[in-house]
């Protein structure tokens, strides 16, 4: 049974960042996943095990100020900042397999709910240092959003440069995230949850939000969109509105119809993230094929 090895690497600011690593054993491709707003690494332990059983090495960072990063919690100075934090960690991933075998191997950026944002917009910007991307109920149109009086105040602090000023997360009940008990038990006892942001991050979102709208056409990646049919915190007609879309060369959508919004609390995530798998295993294929043309 594969383990994590808890790691950390240097952001190109001199934060020390802290990321789960799950090796695979023969790995096949590599993994580059980023949680939600919320979350952190841990929560998302089953599935990082069976994608490095099934030959995908898994690296999956703790945001800056999330979970084990417990320098200035839920901060971020910008959205570039948190972008480069992604590329850094793909840099090292790559750099590591390419010391063990002169074979480059395909990469897929995962986002989960937020997370969804991140990657949308760092695969936008920067296309040629990501093979895939896999969108978990990403949270590119999420339906609690803010006021037009919490949008003012967003842009007076952003204007005014107001960057530390602590806001709750609006999404305090468990049950948003999990029809569960024992998981909504663990979200609301996980010392590691972020239950308040910055300002700044708040705004970096948004920045996120702009930079996906302006490089949309960049992502062109074959595309996994997974979608929770119950799910009370994405919009998932918008959602597939936006990702059918962008100019992707494949799209693959996958509706969980009864499975509220982190699939991995439900009951059937065995069928949920097997099929997660096979499309890995199909884009490892395709990406084979497109190789030796």
């Amino acid at each position: 049974m594969s383990e994590p090895a808890i790691r950390e690497f240097t952001a190109s600011d001199g934060c020390r960042i802290r990321f789960r690593h799950w090796p695979a054993i023969e790995p096949r491709g590599i993994v580059i996943a980023l949680h939600g707003i919320q979350s952190h690494s841990g929560w998302y332990k089953y599935s990082s095990r069976r994608m490095a059983e099934a030959g995908f090495d898994v690296w999956f960072m703790d945001r800056r100020g999330s979970g084990r990063n417990g320098f200035q919690r839920g901060h971020a100075i910008h959205a570039m900042r948190l972008i480069n934090d992604v590329r850094a960690l793909t840099q090292l991933a790559r750099h590591e397999h390419r010391q063990r075998s002169e074979t480059a191997l395909p990469v897929t950026l995962m986002g989960i709910s937020w997370g969804g944002k991140l990657a949308a917009a760092a695969a936008g910007m920067f296309r040629a240092e990501f093979d895939q991307l896999a969108l978990l109920y990403p949270g590119l149109v999420p339906r609690i959003r803010p006021t037009w009086w919490q949008t003012f105040k967003l842009n007076v602090a952003r204007d005014f440069e107001i960057v530390r000023r602590d806001i709750p997360i609006p999404l305090r009940d468990p049950a948003l995230f999990t029809q569960s008990s024992e998981w909504q038990q663990f979200i609301a006892e996980d010392p590691l949850t972020l239950h308040t942001v910055t300002s700044s991050f708040l705004n970096a979102g948004r920045e996120l939000d702009r930079i996906v709208r302006t490089h949309r056409k960049h992502i062109t990646h074959p595309t996994l969109l997974m979608l929770a049919g119950k799910d009370q915190i994405i919009d998932n007609a918008r959602t597939w509105s936006l990702v059918s879309r962008l100019p992707v060369r494949r799209l693959t959508r996958l509706t969980c119809d009864n499975a509220s919004h982190t699939l991995e609390f439900e009951p059937d995530r065995e069928r949920i993230f097997s099929d997660l798998i096979q499309w890995l295993d199909k884009e490892l294929r395709h990406s084979v094929c497109d190789s030796s043309l």
